[in-house]
C-alpha cells in the first residue's frame, strides 16, 4: 500500500482519491477551502451561481456511469433534461447546432449557404486531413456559415486566431457533419441527438457543488493550502510537514511545476518547455432573467463580447430559490471589468439583473502545435520520479466532468 498525494481537489482530484483509496494511503491537497475546482458554486442570496460556467454530467462511457452512479441516487439526487440550446443569430433565436437549423434562417442567407455548397471549389473532405481549424470550418461549412457563424463565435471562444489551432485537438468537442448529415436535418427537421449532453443530468439541490461535496466524502483533504515547494528525501515526497509519500498526483497548472518541484530538474525543463502553451480565463457575471426553456444561448455577433449565455435556473427549481425569475450566468472569454459587463448585458435578452459576478484566471486551454508532443514528454518524464499529471490543466486536455472521471479511472488502473 503507497502513500499519494493529490494535488487539487477538483473533479480530477477527488475522482482520482476515490479510486485511489481502495488500495492506497490518500491525502489530497487545495488551495480552496472547499472542494469542487472549476466546478465550484455559492449561494447569493439564495441563487446558485456557478461561479465558472455551468456543469452538468453525462456520458458515453459505461464504465464511467457505472462508476459515477455508485456514489448517488440519480432517481431521487437528480433530475434529467434535454438539452435545449439555442443560438441568438440575426436577432433570431435559432436551434443548434446552426447547420441543422438552416431551414430557420433568411431565404437570401441560405441562398448564399447553398452556393457554397454547390459550388465547384467546395470540396469538403475528412476533417482531420485540414491543417487547422479554420482550414476545417470553411472548407467544410463554406465561406458565408464560415464567416457569419463559425469565425466570430469561435474567436470569441478561444480568443486567438483559428488557423493557430491544430484541429486533432478538437476531436471529440464539437460536432463535425458531412454536407449529407447537414441536409438530412434541414429536410427532415432532425433533432440534435448526437451529442453527450443532448441529455444531461444535473443535481436536484447544488448543482455540480452538491457532486464535489458527495465525492469528497470520506476523503482525507487539507484545504486552505496552496502547495508549492515540495521536497523530496530519501526517495519519497513531502509537503511541508505532511509526508513522506511515495507518489504525486498533480492535477494543478503543468505550467507552473517548477514551483511546485523547485529541486527538480525535471520539472523546471518540463515548465520551460511549456510555459507558452495558451489559455484563458473567464469572467462570468451571475444575473435574474425572465423564465424560459433554454438551457444553453451561443452569441456569435462580434459586437457582443459575451459568447454564451447558460440558464442554470432552468437546470434546476432550487437554483433559483431567492427570487421568482430565473437565473443564469453570461460568460466571457477573458477578464473583463463587473462594470463593462454589466454595460454589455444591457443588449442581451431576458431583462438581466447581475447579482455577482467572478474571474477565473484559467479555465480553457488551448492547443497549439507541438502541444500534445510537449504534455507526452512531460508525462513520460514526471512517471520515472513517481509524479502524475492529471486533469484539465496537468494534462492541457479540454475535459468536461465525464473526461475528468475518465481519465481519474485510467489513472487508477496504472497504479494499481
Amino acid at each position: 500500500m503507497s502513500e499519494i498525494a493529490i494535488i487539487g481537489a477538483g473533479i480530477s482530484g477527488l475522482s482520482a482519491g476515490q479510486i485511489l483509496q481502495k488500495d492506497h494511503n490518500v491525502v489530497l491537497f487545495d488551495r480552496a477551502q472547499k472542494p469542487g475546482g472549476l466546478v465550484k458554486c455559492d449561494r447569493i442570496n439564495g441563487n446558485l451561481f456557478h461561479r465558472v460556467g455551468g456543469h452538468v454530467f453525462n456520458s458515453r462511457n459505461p464504465e464511467v456511469l457505472d462508476w459515477f452512479w455508485n456514489f448517488f441516487d440519480r432517481d431521487n439526487e437528480f433530475l434529467k433534461a434535454r438539452r435545449n440550446a439555442k443560438i441568438l443569430f440575426q436577432g433570431k433565436l435559432i436551434g443548434y447546432p446552426l447547420e441543422n437549423y438552416l431551414h430557420q434562417l433568411d431565404k437570401a442567407f441560405v441562398s448564399d449557404v447553398l452556393d457554397d455548397f454547390l459550388s465547384p471549389d467546395y470540396q469538403p473532405r475528412n476533417p482531420f486531413t485540414y491543417d487547422d481549424f479554420a482550414s476545417f470550418l470553411s472548407g467544410n461549412f463554406g465561406k458565408t456559415l464560415y464567416e457569419a457563424y463559425f469565425r466570430p463565435y469561435n474567436e470569441k471562444i478561444w480568443n486567438r486566431d483559428l488557423s493557430e489551432i491544430p484541429l486533432g485537438w478538437l476531436e471529440g468537442k464539437l460536432p463535425m457533419p458531412n454536407l449529407k448529415e447537414m441536409l438530412l436535418s434541414n429536410v427532415v427537421v432532425q433533432e440534435e441527438s448526437e451529442m453527450v449532453h443532448a441529455t444531461f443530468y444535473y443535481a436536484k439541490e447544488g448543482g455540480s457543488q452538491f457532486i464535489a461535496d458527495r465525492l469528497s466524502q470520506g476523503l482525507n483533504i487539507v484545504y486552505n493550502a496552496p502547495v508549492s515547494g515540495i521536497v523530496q528525501k530519501d526517495g519519497a515526497y513531502w509537503i511541508g510537514d505532511h509526508g513522506p509519500f511515495d507518489s504525486i498526483v498533480y492535477t494543478g497548472d503543468v505550467r507552473s511545476l517548477d514551483q511546485v518541484f523547485p529541486h527538480s530538474a525535471s520539472a523546471s525543463q518540463i515548465s520551460a518547455d511549456v510555459r507558452n502553451l495558451p489559455s484563458n480565463g473567464t469572467s462570468n457575471i451571475f444575473c435574474e432573467t425572465d423564465p424560459g426553456d433554454i438551457s444553453w444561448l451561443y452569441l456569435p455577433d462580434p459586437a457582443i463580447k459575451a459568447h454564451r449565455i447558460i440558464y442554470t435556473g432552468t437546470f434546476a427549481p432550487s437554483n433559483n430559490q431567492g427570487t421568482d425569475r430565473h437565473t443564469c450566468v453570461v460568460e466571457f472569454s477573458g477578464q473583463y471589468s463587473y462594470e463593462f459587463m454589466c454595460e454589455q448585458i444591457k443588449s442581451l435578452p431576458g431583462n438581466l439583473k447581475p447579482l455577482d459576478w467572478n474571474y477565473e484566471p484559467n479555465s480553457y486551454i488551448v492547443h497549439i502545435d507541438g502541444t500534445r508532443e510537449k504534455i507526452d514528454a512531460a508525462k513520460a518524464t514526471l512517471k520515472k520520479d513517481n509524479i502524475h499529471l492529471l486533469g484539465r490543466f496537468a494534462e492541457w486536455e479540454y475535459y468536461n466532468m465525464d473526461k475528468a472521471i475518465e481519465a481519474s479511472m485510467a489513472l487508477g488502473k496504472e497504479l494499481s
